[in-house]
């Protein structure tokens, strides 16, 4: 009964539905344009299209709200290390048995359709580190508690590494925004986005040019500064540190990244290098944005969209279909609807009183940002092609499925906050 008081009542966040039901709305709109022939003029329901098969992956997931809403909320505390437990069984599973696409052993085949395991282990992750959070009671600022939480979301990280897919395992760092809303020391943060900042350099600039850069600025800040033995050694410390990081980047993409991986590098450094080779992607990409204009060429209008000069562009390019057809204002749109989005789940998970929940919003956020900031900034040119989806919005049963997943469980506790506040 109590189940369908919230599900019915008033403590159910409709704003957040309303707020997801537009972008999958709108989502499987623009997967049908993205997809839509003029010379045959299929409907948007057919399910040989894409959009047909989006809004089968759409039905199954009101079911899965359905199912997540009537579960009694103790459940996702109760089980949250039995769910993590099956998604690294599944990740296992799929290095051993599943089907390889695009270089990427990370797919269960069933029929027409294909699962991935590695998005579903977003919300699991999330889920088993709320939960550890708050049953152990663990302080960030130790290093026993960073060890162990690393520990947690190291075992995903390294099985989706070995897929690889390496695009995906980048999601689970972003984590460390939510961990430092609950005590992780934001050196780690300041540390992470120095080195991102410093690999950025060393692939825009000659290495030797950088290194000879470092040099002179330590010099100066030693020469320059007060003359103490810590500041000393503290300035060659860093100085020595960031030469290091420097000096791996080349090893790194040369012998560590894969032969795709190293294109889509030169991809975003030099585009122009090879337009219609690995830069063909990101130029067609940019073209199909640009060409929209103020307002757009109009829904079905997109010509980049109807020659298929953009590819995989119901999935990983999805934007470039807003852009094209909807121009600036489309755009600017679907990035209003999405800060939105994420300024309400910050805001749901702000008003928790339990650890558990408010540690999960924070991850809900962080994950859904890095997909959102990730996949426009490759569409545009200013990240790396990763394979990252648009949530909501880009084609995919198992991307849909495990972003519904993630939302509606937030949407679930949130509902019993004054519950769980006891737990």
């Amino acid at each position: 009964m109590r189940n369908r008081e919230i599900i019915s009542g008033n403590k159910v966040d409709w704003l957040t539905i309303i707020f997801y039901a537009l972008l999958v709305f709108l989502g499987w709109l623009n997967i049908y344009a993205a997809v839509y022939d003029e010379a045959t003029h299929q409907s948007i329901f057919d399910t040989s299209l894409n959009s047909g098969k989006q809004l089968i992956w759409i039905g199954t997931s009101l079911v899965l709200i359905f199912v997540i809403m009537i579960v009694d909320y103790k459940f996702y505390d109760t089980f949250g290390y039995v769910i993590f437990g099956t998604i690294i069984f599944m990740l296992v599973f799929v290095l051993l048995f599943g089907r390889e696409v695009a270089g990427t052993k990370g797919w269960f085949e069933i029929g027409p359709f294909r699962l991935q395991p590695a998005e579903f282990a977003k919300f699991a992750t999330s889920l088993a580190l709320a939960k550890y959070l708050k049953d152990s009671n663990v302080k960030l600022s130790t290093l026993s508690g960073q060890l162990r939480v690393a520990g947690i979301l190291g075992i995903p990280i390294l099985l989706i590494v070995l897929q690889p897919d390496i695009g995906t395992a980048m999601v689970f760092a972003i984590l460390s925004l939510a961990l430092y809303r609950e005590g992780l020391p934001g050196i780690y943060l300041l540390l992470g986005l120095s080195a991102g900042g410093i690999f950025a350099l060393a692939l825009l600039f000659e290495r030797d040019h950088i290194l000879i850069g470092i040099a002179v600025t330590a010099i100066a800040v030693v020469v320059f500064g007060k003359k103490t033995k810590m500041r000393i050694r503290n300035v060659v410390s860093t100085a020595v540190l960031v030469a290091v990081v420097v000096t791996s980047v080349e090893y790194v993409i040369s012998d560590v990244f894969m032969p795709h991986q190293q294109n889509r590098i030169k991809a975003l450094v030099n585009p122009e290098a090879d337009p219609l080779g690995y830069g063909w992607n990101v130029t067609q990409s940019k073209i199909a944005i640009g060409s929209g204009g103020l307002i757009g060429k109009g829904f079905l209008e997109g010509t980049q969209t109807k020659f298929d000069f953009v590819p995989e562009q119901s999935t990983d390019f999805i934007f470039c279909t807003i852009g094209e057809e909807h121009g600036w204002i489309g755009s600017l749109l679907l990035i209003t609807l999405f800060v939105a989005l994420l300024y309400r789940v910050i805001f749901l998970a702000e008003r928790q009183k339990s650890r558990m929940t408010r540690f999960y919003g924070y991850a809900v956020a962080s994950i859904l940002f890095f997909h959102f900031a990730v996949n426009i900034g490759m569409t545009i040119g200013l990240f790396p092609v990763v394979g990252i989806p648009l949530p909501f919005f880009s084609y995919g049963g198992s991307s849909l499925w495990s972003f519904t997943i993630l939302l509606f469980i937030l949407i679930k506790l949130d509902a019993h906050r004054a519950q769980m506040s006891l737990r």
